[in-house]
């Protein structure tokens, strides 16, 4: 994937880590940087009384000036180095923050998550959901303590056959024809026709090769373990610097209700994770 827009969403109350590392990032890739300054607008409090709605409203307007304060510091922060951006603000209900920050994806190649944001329960929920199911762009999750980056030497993709799979692979095809190793990681695969042919890897491992992918197929022992965490531990043992994986296999209100291979590696991501549905 050839980013020319990159979308980094950040919240109100965050330190400048994910900003700086967005920047970092559109440095690396000669892509514009378009900053989306978000805050979830506080819910109705208590009753229906007048003295409850007037804290309400105070609140909300304090809320509204933390946003507009932001804005002006992450504009400021900006200015200081030589790359193309814009900011905007979204100041939305919990009920819509989904459906607008997804409007707003829509028009970049590839939404940055950062750590800020991984570690924020109120907004992560939000803004995965929208940057993941209202848009096609991919995403790219970075946890605390990594450096944001399209050029990853090593990489792990974790397959399993299906469509979800197979668009991530599409999305990321220009980070895995540069690496110096992709290893495809298949977690007790059947070797069926109708699913992962007759060997287990050897056909995304052929069209990869055409792209001139250096690959390798390891496939792995659950041993009871959840697939989840069979993939972070190997992607640790290659020396991962990033991980390609398409989201949700099930339903995606079974996904959050009772978990999944997608949720876990979206709370838990060991190393970057580029991630598209």
């Amino acid at each position: 994937m050839q980013a020319k827009t990159i979308l980094s969403v950040i919240g109100v109350d965050q330190n400048d880590d994910d900003l700086h590392s967005a920047i970092e990032l559109c440095r690396e890739s000669k892509a514009h940087l378009s900053v989306l300054v978000t805050a979830l607008a506080a819910p109705p409090i208590g009753g229906y009384g007048e003295v409850t709605s007037t804290v309400w409203i105070e609140e909300r307007e304090r809320q509204t000036e933390s946003l507009g304060r932001k804005v002006a510091a992450t504009k400021a922060v900006l200015k200081a180095d030589d790359i193309s951006f814009d900011v905007t603000s979204l100041f939305t209900e919990y009920g819509w923050a989904e459906n607008e920050i997804g409007e707003r994806a829509r028009y970049a190649d590839l939404t940055l998550i950062g750590g800020g944001f991984l570690t924020d329960d109120d907004m992560r929920q939000e803004i995965l959901n929208g940057a993941l199911f209202q848009s096609p762009a991919p995403i790219l999750l970075v946890p605390k303590g990594y450096a944001a980056s399209l050029r990853p030497k090593t990489v792990l993709i974790a397959w399993d056959s299906r469509n979800e799979s197979s668009l991530a692979v599409r999305a990321a095809m220009e980070q895995l024809t540069a690496a110096d190793s992709v290893c495809v990681a298949m977690v007790d695969p059947s070797a069926t026709i109708g699913r992962n042919g007759e060997e287990p890897g050897a056909d995304v491992a052929t069209f990869l090769a055409r792209h001139g992918v250096r690959v390798s197929v390891d496939i792995l022992s659950s041993g009871g373990r959840a697939v989840a965490d069979v993939l972070r531990q190997h992607a640790v043992d290659i020396g991962a610097e990033l991980i390609v994986m398409g989201a949700y296999g099930h339903s995606r209100v079974r996904e959050w209700i009772f978990g999944g291979t997608t949720r876990s590696m979206l709370e838990q991501a060991p190393v970057p994770l580029m991630m598209t549905r």
